[in-house]
Order: C-alpha cells, then sequence, then structure tokens
C-alpha cells in the first residue's frame, strides 16, 4: 500500500474505494478532495455541529484542575531542582515520544512499524500525557487533515486562536462523538486489543494514577535512603509530582496545541497545500520537529518533518536510531521534493484575517 500511494499528490482526492483499509489509507497520507479548492483566507464559522451551550465537563474540569494544580509550583515549599528537571525532560521523553513520535507519526500517519511492545510502550507515554486514548487522537487528528481549515476542522485557528489552541475541546461537537468518530477514522487503531481496552476498561485511568504514584512514591523514597525525614521526603515526593506530571503535563499540552494554532497563523511555506499550515521555528524547537508543520500537511504520511537542511527534526532523528538497531521499519521519507522558496509570514495573515 505504501507503493501504491508513493506517487500520488498530497492532495490527490479520496480515491474510490469499497474496502474501509483503503479509505482508512486516505486519512494517514492526509488526501483529502476539499484542499483542492482554494485556500480559505478569512474568518471561518465555528463548525457547524457544535453547541457552545453544551460543556464538555470532562474536559473542561480536567484542563481546569491540572493548571491549578501546576500553579503550585510556583510556591517555595513545592520547588525542587530534581522536580524541574523532572518536568523539563518529560516535556521531551512524554510530550516527544509518547505524543509526536507515537500517537502522531506512528498512529496516526502511519509513518513508521515498531515492535507492538515499543509502540504501546510509547502509547503508554502519551496517555501520560492526558490527551485522551490514541484512538480519539488519532479520530480527532485525521478528520483535520481531511477538512484542514475549513468550517469542518475540528480545531482550525481562523475561526479564533483561542479556539484552535483549546476552545474547540470544551464544547460539544456532534461531529467529535466517539462512536461515529472512531468508526470512520479510527478502526484499524481499535483492532489491536490493548487500544480497545484503553477505551472499555479502567485502563486508561489506572495508568495516569499509577504515574502519579511513580513520582511521588519515587520521591518520597529517594529522600529517606538519603537521610531525610517524614516531613522532608513527604515534601520532595509532592514537588516531584507537581512538577514531574502536573507542571509537565501542562506544558506538553500548550506545546502541542500550538501545533493547532500558532502554526496555522505564522510562519513560512515551502507547499502550497491548499490551507493555512505554516512552518513555524518556535514550535519546532518545542516539539523537537513538529513545528515543521506546512512540510507535514504537504507529505502527512512521511515520518521526517524537516524536509530542508536546516529544518531540524529531532524525533526523526530518533526514529533512525530506532531504525538502525532494528527498532522501527518502514520508515517512510518525503515522497516529492521541493517546489517552492520558503515564503515568510510575518502575521499579516493574522490581520487580513480579523484574528
Amino acid at each position: 500500500m505504501i507503493d501504491e500511494w508513493a506517487g500520488a499528490p498530497p492532495h490527490a482526492g479520496i480515491r474510490a474505494a469499497s474496502d474501509a483499509a483503503t479509505v482508512r489509507e486516505t486519512f494517514v497520507t492526509g488526501s483529502h478532495s476539499t484542499a483542492c479548492s482554494d485556500p480559505t483566507t478569512h474568518r471561518l464559522p465555528l463548525p457547524a455541529a457544535v453547541d457552545r451551550r453544551r460543556i464538555v465537563w470532562s474536559y473542561a474540569i480536567t484542563v481546569g484542575l491540572y493548571h491549578l494544580v501546576a500553579l503550585l509550583a510556583l510556591l517555595p515549599w513545592c520547588f525542587s531542582r530534581t522536580g524541574l528537571v523532572l518536568a523539563l525532560v518529560g516535556v521531551y521523553v512524554f510530550g516527544g515520544l509518547g505524543i509526536n513520535l507515537c500517537y502522531h507519526r506512528l498512529l496516526t500517519h502511519r509513518g513508521l512499524v515498531c515492535p507492538k511492545w515499543l509502540e504501546h510502550g510509547f502509547a503508554i507515554l502519551g496517555v501520560c500525557c492526558m490527551q485522551d486514548t490514541p484512538a480519539r487522537w488519532v479520530a480527532v487528528h485525521r478528520r483535520h487533515h481531511e477538512h484542514s481549515d475549513r468550517q469542518e476542522d475540528p480545531h482550525s485557528p481562523l475561526v479564533a486562536f483561542f479556539w484552535g489552541h483549546v476552545g474547540w475541546m470544551l464544547v460539544e461537537n456532534r461531529d467529535l462523538a466517539r462512536l461515529g468518530i472512531y468508526d470512520r477514522y479510527a478502526k484499524d487503531i481499535l483492532r489491536d486489543p490493548f487500544y480497545r481496552r484503553l477505551e472499555r476498561t479502567l485502563l486508561y485511568p489506572i495508568i495516569v494514577l499509577s504515574s502519579w504514584a511513580v513520582f511521588f512514591l519515587g520521591g518520597v523514597a529517594a529522600s529517606l535512603l538519603s537521610g531525610g525525614d517524614a516531613a522532608e521526603a513527604g515534601r520532595f515526593g509532592a514537588s516531584l509530582l507537581i512538577w514531574g506530571v502536573f507542571v509537565r503535563v501542562v506544558l506538553v499540552w500548550h506545546i502541542t496545541w500550538s501545533v493547532n494554532s500558532l502554526a496555522h497563523l505564522w510562519g513560512y511555506r515551502n507547499y502550497d497545500t491548499g490551507e493555512q499550515s505554516r512552518n513555524n521555528w518556535l514550535v519546532a524547537i518545542l516539539t523537537s520537529g513538529e513545528g515543521w508543520h506546512n512540510n507535514h500537511h504537504a507529505d502527512p504520511r512521511s515520518a521526517r518533518h524537516g524536509h530542508r537542511r536546516w529544518e531540524i527534526d529531532l524525533i526523526f532523528a530518533f526514529i533512525r536510531v530506532l531504525e538502525s538497531v532494528g527498532l522501527a521499519w518502514d520508515v517512510c521519507q518525503p515522497r516529492q521534493p521541493l517546489t517552492a522558496t520558503p515564503t515568510v509570514d510575518r502575521g499579516a495573515i493574522r490581520q487580513k484575517r480579523g484574528l
């Protein structure tokens, strides 16, 4: 199937197909018919299926609670250098490997293949980022590629910056109802029993709560073993929990969300992709390569997002390491040469759209 699609233009449109596997391939590669028209250059309305009066309380409470707990990091009692290091390293371990590599490049776009034990290990790191189950994340992202920067896009910042960044998650969108969106976009993911268990059992919250326990109890144990008393051990454990879990999750959230918001508003373009994706240096640095978003929309299946020599992609570098030791194969490379000189957008597009 890789060979079948290798020569197709990145937005060639959905091929006629009777089997679900071919339809899935359309979403994996990002091909869709609507992107062939001229890109939207004005403010978009909300998706038609959105009801702003209906709050998704499970998301709203989770987002609010994590931000509130993360603010405790500002208290001197909660600070530790070890906690700070764990938060910063965790951004790249949990966010980089769990979300950017596993949820995005491996599961959503099938840009590489790994042993199942390693894939599931990466997926557990993604679960610890509190960005929902792999099937849900994949389904929403595939829908984004099918309708990018059109009204049906779940999170286009052309509606509003806050909407594209986080607001889209907080209100009901009937088009994102789990059963419907899974049936259309994530059947291949749910064929795996591990991902089905994350949907149907308590495995997801068990993983999340277990990660809390690892950081807190690890801090308590380390403090006691180094001679600290119970009070100091509790303080150090709480510090690692707040910084290593809550601060890290909030940082990874905003870094991931910046791809949806910043990288569709500011930056330069190597390709005319029929929507407003941008290559954004800041986002690329924060996400270890996901910020080369225009490149990604031009060739979604490619596991390599940096297409120019100076577009550094640390996630792809890690994938090459995995490939060199036999832990990754069928790694997809960009399938078309650069066809344009980078055009820098200095923010005028935002004024043009009235955002």
